[in-house]
């Protein structure tokens, strides 16, 4: 390794000195590469239903989207305590704090310093001591070929993927939370059924013994209404634990116990007013998706360090300098003629590093593949996902018509069943088979409905909405960063 150093004393050194500044200033060449271009072979238009022109309910904020007052204070609620939000917003004011530090480094390091030093030479013929203050400026790179430069950017793009990241945590949180909100009116809607089912099966078994007591019947009628009453016992002990895992659920996504009079106490027919829940244009997604942004500025971080990596091909050239006093007697260190400086800057060029350097960038281009890669595959993802939730939203409504037609049928066997088991035409196995049918596409249809509203929340969730009021801040605060970046660089 060659390390020069040199301290500047004459007139020609000072145009030395004062030329390699202009340089310094004027001369920075930044050796990122362009960003590649994302090839993720996505859709022209979503698959599963015809968009209309309509604008994306992305568009709108959770209070315009969200239908029931108590739910948007839960999740307002949820914004201000879940942990995860508040490490992500952590997680962002960290990456600031790492810009700046690396748009620090662009500017020269200046200290005070101060020293006692007691030797002897051949020169002199007992030792001394010298002392000295002053103010110094030490190793200042000189930024030829961009590598601070470019370890500054890279510091930038991950503090916007950073908020970026933060926005997608808000997104999902917004979605589990109204999810886990619909989830606990449901679960109570579905004790409900098993008390009306268990009802019914108790006045069945009443029935039955009675027959028994008579000897109508033998005792086998009599345990099978027996095991149905039972079966549904358990079910209405199994749904009310249900109800308060899906309370504990929303309590930990927001982060404090939900106030009971927030929570559902009725069924829930509907989650929006829209009444059309429009994508938008597939081209709206890539921005709407805090995802598929964090994936960007990742990739724009990965060609920064490529940059500063080539970078390091190149000489680092620093300057350092200081000037303060300097006397060998401490009562004459401020006098007249005490005064020292020097300036001058040093040169460091690995000469043999067996390939380090150059492995460095290989290693950084690697890296951009990887980022290039994940920015597809998140674009996607995302999607996929859409998709899926259309695909659901196409079909939901005939599923449901069918699943209400099979449970009036279900209910009219089962009242048939009753009435030709009483009537002495049918033994009770025939009614067990239609009240557990009848059971059954009860349970089925509150599954479907509970699905609808949850696959509105979803179609919301993954095209990225609730963002606008935060987008907003996101795009002023991006563009005072970039307008300081710049600034600092000029």
């Amino acid at each position: 390794m060659s390390n020069i150093k040199a301290t500047i004393v004459t007139g020609a050194g000072r145009g030395f000195a004062l030329t390699v500044l202009a340089l310094s200033l004027a001369a920075c060449q930044s050796m990122k590469p362009a960003v590649p271009e994302a090839q993720p072979s996505i859709p022209t238009e979503y698959t599963a239903l015809a968009q209309d022109g309509s604008p994306s309910i992305a568009s709108q904020g959770y209070q315009e989207y969200f239908s029931d007052p108590r739910l948007e204070q839960v999740i307002a609620l949820a914004l201000d305590n879940n942990r995860d939000l508040r490490t992500a917003a952590l997680n962002i004011e960290k990456t600031q704090y790492q810009y700046q530090i690396a748009r620090n480094d662009q500017l020269p390091t200046v200290g005070a310093t101060g020293s006692v030093v007691r030797q002897d030479t051949l020169s002199v013929t007992k030792p001394y001591t010298t002392y000295s203050v002053g103010l110094g400026v030490t190793s200042y790179e000189l930024d030829f070929w961009g590598r601070v430069a470019s370890l500054k950017d890279a510091a930038l793009e991950t503090y916007f993927a950073t908020q970026a990241a933060r926005d997608a945590t808000q997104v999902s949180l917004v979605g589990q939370v109204a999810q886990a909100w619909v989830a606990i009116s449901f679960a109570e809607q579905n004790l409900k059924l098993a008390q009306q089912t268990l009802k019914a099966q108790q006045d069945s078994y009443s029935l039955n013994k009675r027959r028994f007591d008579v000897g109508l019947d033998s005792e086998i009628p009599l345990r099978q209404s027996q095991i149905s009453v039972e079966t549904a016992r358990g079910d209405v002990a199994s749904y009310k634990t249900e109800i308060e895992q899906q309370k504990n659920a929303l309590n930990l996504l927001v982060g404090q116990t939900v106030p009971a009079n927030l929570l559902p106490d009725t069924a829930i027919v509907r989650i929006t007013d829209n009444r059309a829940l429009s994508a938008g244009l597939p081209s709206e997604l890539l921005n709407n998706r805090p995802d598929i942004r964090s994936a960007e500025y990742q990739l724009r971080a990965a060609g920064a360090n490529i940059g500063a990596a080539k970078a390091r091909l190149f000489p680092t050239i620093s300057l350092t300098g200081s000037a303060g006093y300097a006397s060998t007697d401490m009562s004459d260190l401020f006098k007249s003629g005490s005064f020292i400086w020097s300036l001058g800057p040093s040169i460091d060029l690995p000469i043999f590093d067996w390939g380090t350097r150059r492995n460095n960038i290989k290693i950084s281009e690697v890296d951009q593949k990887i980022a290039l890669s994940d920015y597809e595959g998140t674009i996607q993802t995302a999607f996929r996902e859409v998709n899926d939730v259309l695909a659901t939203r196409a079909n939901i409504d005939d599923r449901i018509a069918a699943q209400r037609r099979l449970v009036e049928a279900t209910n009219k066997t089962y009242q048939l069943s009753q009435a030709r088991y009483r009537a002495g035409l049918d033994n009770y196995l025939t009614v067990l088979d239609a009240q557990r049918t009848a059971y059954s596409a009860e349970q089925g249809l509150l599954a479907l409905r509970q699905a609808n509203l949850n696959s509105q929340i979803e179609l919301y969730k993954t095209l990225g909405g609730g963002l606008t009021t935060t987008q907003a801040e996101n795009a002023q605060v991006e563009s005072q960063t970039t307008s300081n970046s710049t600034s600092s660089n000029n």
